[in-house]
């Protein structure tokens, strides 16, 4: 007789099975962004929604599987959102690093081939220094408000708000191969330009499961985590998959960086 496991069957893991597990299970922890007054919160079933909204908003700017998405952006609601929406939709998610040189994040940019940036306001004024460098770029999204004049005409300027107030608050998530693409990521540039590396759905899932063992952060949903790592710098390590997956209520900062 053959004996064979009755457990439940493989699944692919995948950033979306972190989103339907953090959302479905710890739907009321939270993300707080710090507005320098007061803190703006979401829980995980509306960061859910709105990744959904994002992932919509991006299919309608041309963003395709495969396609990089740009984000120049601080610890915040936003940029947790495009955590979600982009490596879902099929697409890959860049995060730029905004301590980078200009000309130094001019060539990543270029080098990964970026389709569409997410750009925080008050980054706009570095975004300017680079805007008419970019090869690829089709379009900018900004999040917040702030004056996108400084960009210049060339490439179409969107509001973060106004295309997830316009998109359609379900998106349904492809297949993918938990080996398929997820985000990338940039080196320092220590030794020359900058270089890139990629992470898989599957090294992203099992490092969030990493960071929630006792001998790293054994954060659970009674836990805070004040996410002061950039989400720009190797994916805040893994901490906001890792939050996720264990509904850890984060704090976000923001530009709001001072030790106060």
């Amino acid at each position: 007789m053959t004996i064979v496991s009755t457990m439940q069957d493989d699944f692919q893991l995948t950033v979306s099975a972190i989103l339907e597990h953090g959302s479905r299970v710890f739907g009321g922890s939270e993300v707080v962004t710090w507005q320098g007054d007061r803190g703006r919160h979401a829980t995980f079933a509306e960061v859910n929604t709105n990744a959904r909204r994002l992932a919509g908003a991006l299919a309608g700017l041309g963003v395709a599987r495969g396609d990089r998405v740009g984000t120049l952006c601080w610890n915040s609601q936003e940029h947790l959102e495009a955590y979600f929406a982009v490596p879902c939709m099929g697409a890959v998610l860049h995060t730029l690093n905004l301590r980078l040189p200009p000309g130094q994040l001019a060539h990543i940019i270029n080098h990964a081939e970026d389709k569409v940036l997410l750009v925080d306001a008050t980054l706009l004024p570095l975004l300017a220094q680079v805007a008419s460098q970019l090869k690829t770029v089709e379009a900018f999204v900004v999040i917040g408000d702030g004056d996108a004049s400084v960009l210049g005409g060339d490439v179409p300027v969107h509001s973060y708000a106004e295309v997830l107030a316009a998109a359609p608050d379900h998106y349904d998530w492809p297949e993918l191969d938990e080996k398929s693409p997820a985000s990338m990521c940039y080196t320092s540039g220590t030794t020359g330009d900058p270089k890139g590396v990629v992470y898989s759905h599957r090294s992203t899932f099992l490092h969030a499961m990493a960071t929630l063992s006792t001998t790293a952060l054994g954060a659970s949903d009674r836990d805070r985590a004040l996410v002061v790592v950039p989400m720009f710098h190797v994916n805040a390590w893994g901490i906001p998959y890792g939050a996720f997956l264990s509904g850890t209520t984060m704090l976000m900062p923001g530009p709001h960086m001072a030790p106060a």
